[in-house]
C-alpha cells in the first residue's frame, strides 16, 4: 500500500505533519478529516524518500504488533490503567522504533488525550487495530478489543511465515542456479574459448551462441547492470501510480497458480478482519471502510468502496461483493448466509479458517510444482553449457586419433 506524506492544521491552529498509509490521497483526506484535522498538502513518498526510510528507520513487524495487543491485553485485564500499562510497556518492548511510537503514546495519553487519538498520530499502528482501540474505549472493553486484535494479528503474522517458509528454498534454488550458470559463462567458457582458438577447432552453432553470450557479458556487463537497475526503479515509479497499482494487483488475481493463490489469500484477510470488527461492535459500513483500507489490493479495495456505498443504500452485502470478481463463490454464498441468520461474525471467522487450510493446501501444490520445475530449467542450463564445450573437445580427439 502507498504512502502519502501530509501537512495539516489542527482546531487550535497548529501545523502538524507525518505519513499515512492508504489506497489514494482522498481517502488520506478523509483520515485526516476523522482526525480532525484540515489537510493542507497530501503527497505520495518518493522512491527516494522510502529507500531513506527504510534504511535507517527501524521497521515495526506484524509480530511486534502483535505482542504489543497481547501485552497490552494482558496488563490491562489484570487491572492496570491504560496509563500504567503504556508505562509498562515503553520500557520493555524489545523493537526501538514502537518503543519510541509508544513513549510517545503515554506522554500523549498522559497530557489527557485518548488512546486511540494518540495512537493515530503514529504511521505504524493498522487501521483496523486503532478503530478496535476506538471502539473498545467507547465500548468500556478494550482488553477485549486488544485480545481480539492479538489473535487477529497472530493469525496474520502466521499465514504470512507460511508462505515466506514456503517460497525460501524455491528462491534459493533459483539464487544458486543464477549464480552456478553466472560463474560458468563468465569464468569458465573464456578459458576453453582460448583453447578453441589456439587448437583451430571448428565450432557447432551451439557453442559459437554460448561463446557470443559470455562474450556479451563480459564486454558489456556495465550496461547491462545499469539496464537492470534501471528496469528495476522504473518498475518501481510504475507500482507506485494508481494505473501501476490497478494493472499489477489485477495480474497478481488472475495470472495461472499464483493468481488463485492470491485470491484465497484475499478471502481469508477480507473474511477474518471483517469477522473481528463485527465483533468488537462496529457497524458494517464503518467495518467495510476500514477492511477496504487494510485489504492489499487496489481492485479488491476499490470494490469494497463501492460495496460500502451499496449497503449504505440496502443492498445486501452479499450482492456487490460477488461483483468485485475476485472471491471465489463459497465467501459470497457465506456471507448471504450469514446475513440472513444473523450470524454473519461467526459465518466470517469460520470462512476465515477454512481459507486459511486452503492457502497452506495451495503454497504447498505451488511448492512442489515449483521446485522440480526450478531444477529442470537449472538442468537444462547447465547441460547446454557443458555439451557447447564438450561438442568440440571431443572433435579435437577425433581430429588427433585419425592423424
Amino acid at each position: 500500500m502507498p504512502i502519502y506524506m501530509y501537512k495539516a492544521k489542527t482546531l487550535d491552529g497548529s501545523d502538524i505533519k507525518g505519513t499515512l498509509e492508504a489506497n489514494d490521497s482522498s481517502t488520506v483526506l478523509s483520515m485526516l478529516k476523522e482526525k480532525g484535522c484540515f489537510p493542507v498538502q497530501v503527497n505520495e513518498q518518493g522512491l527516494l524518500q522510502k529507500d531513506i526510510k527504510f534504511n535507517i528507520g527501524s521497521r515495526v513487524k506484524l509480530k511486534d504488533i502483535a505482542v504489543f495487543c497481547r501485552q497490552f491485553s494482558t496488563i490491562i485485564n489484570a487491572g492496570v490503567s491504560v496509563l500504567g500499562a503504556l508505562d509498562i510497556l515503553r520500557q520493555q518492548t524489545a523493537n526501538k522504533r514502537l518503543r519510541e511510537v509508544i513513549e510517545k503514546v503515554y506522554s500523549a495519553v498522559q497530557k489527557g488525550n485518548t488512546l486511540s487519538n494518540s495512537m493515530r498520530e503514529h504511521n505504524v499502528f493498522p487501521s483496523i487495530l486503532l478503530n478496535m482501540v476506538e471502539a473498545g474505549e467507547v465500548s468500556g472493553s478494550l482488553d477485549v478489543a486488544l485480545e481480539r486484535m492479538a489473535t487477529h494479528f497472530e493469525k496474520e503474522n502466521r499465514l504470512r511465515q507460511k508462505i515466506k517458509t514456503a517460497m525460501t528454498y524455491p528462491i534459493m534454488i533459483s539464487i544458486i542456479a543464477v549464480l552456478v550458470v553466472g560463474i560458468l559463462i563468465t569464468f569458465v567458457v573464456p578459458t576453453f574459448v582460448s583453447m578453441f582458438a589456439q587448437a583451430g577447432a571448428e565450432l557447432p552453432a551451439t557453442t559459437r551462441i554460448l561463446i557470443g553470450i559470455s562474450g556479451t557479458i563480459r564486454k558489456y556487463w556495465y550496461i547491462i547492470l545499469a539496464v537492470v537497475i534501471g528496469g528495476i526503479l522504473l518498475f518501481r515509479f510504475y507500482a507506485s501510480t494508481d494505473t501501476g497499482r490497478k494493472t499489477i494487483d489485477t495480474i497478481k488475481l488472475y495470472i495461472p497458480v499464483v493468481g488463485m493463490l492470491n485470491q484465497k489469500i484475499i478471502s481469508s484477510r477480507f473474511t477474518r478482519t471483517l469477522s473481528t470488527l463485527l465483533a468488537s461492535g462496529l457497524p458494517l459500513l464503518t467495518a467495510l471502510e476500514v477492511v477496504a483500507k487494510v485489504v492489499d489490493n487496489y481492485i479488491v479495495a476499490k470494490g469494497l468502496e463501492k460495496a460500502q456505498q451499496e449497503v449504505s443504500r440496502g443492498v445486501s452485502l452479499a450482492q456487490p461483493i460477488a461483483q468485485i470478481g475476485v472471491f471465489p463463490p463459497m465467501v459470497t454464498y457465506m456471507v448471504r448466509i450469514g446475513e440472513d441468520t444473523g450470524t454473519l461474525e461467526s459465518v466470517l471467522n469460520k470462512t476465515a479458517d477454512f481459507y486459511d487450510d486452503e492457502v497452506e493446501a495451495a503454497i504447498s501444490r505451488m511448492t512442489s510444482l515449483l521446485e522440480p520445475l526450478i531444477i529442470c530449467v537449472m538442468a537444462v542450463v547447465v547441460g547446454f553449457i557443458i555439451i557447447s564445450i564438450m561438442q568440440p573437445i571431443f572433435g579435437m580427439y577425433e581430429n588427433i586419433s585419425n592423424m
